[in-house]
């Protein structure tokens, strides 16, 4: 499976949420939703709030937050593949707000920008 990168850095290849749903595994799903309502603080998740095609796809089947989230939109609007490939990456304060939770996700963003 070829490496699918979110809007925001985030691998989603590399998810359990995207995975269980590629391979259409409801048990997985459940063991995902269990992890994510602790994990999260969200105890009214439910299989359809992971269930995810990964942001990028352009499917309605998107995990919890991806339908509203900022950068995804963001993203969309300018028609980048990621943020790594936006021209205003390095100065966007939102990505960079983003890596301070994330800080994984600049790693992938910033090999993105280099190649670019």
């Amino acid at each position: 499976m070829d490496r699918m990168v979110a809007m925001c850095g985030l691998v989603c290849t590399d998810c359990d949420a995207y995975k269980a749903t590629q391979a259409n595994d409801t048990d997985w799903l459940q063991r995902v939703v269990e992890q994510w309502k602790t994990e999260y603080q969200a105890p009214d998740l439910t299989i359809e709030g992971v269930a995810c095609d990964g942001c990028v796809t352009g499917s309605t089947r998107l995990c919890g937050h991806c339908h509203e989230c900022e950068i995804r939109l963001c993203g969309l609007e300018k028609g980048v593949a990621n943020c790594g490939e936006c021209a205003g990456y390095e100065s966007c304060e939102r990505i960079q707000n983003f890596f301070k939770m994330v800080p994984t996700a600049k790693i992938v963003l910033d090999e993105v920008y280099a190649a670019r």
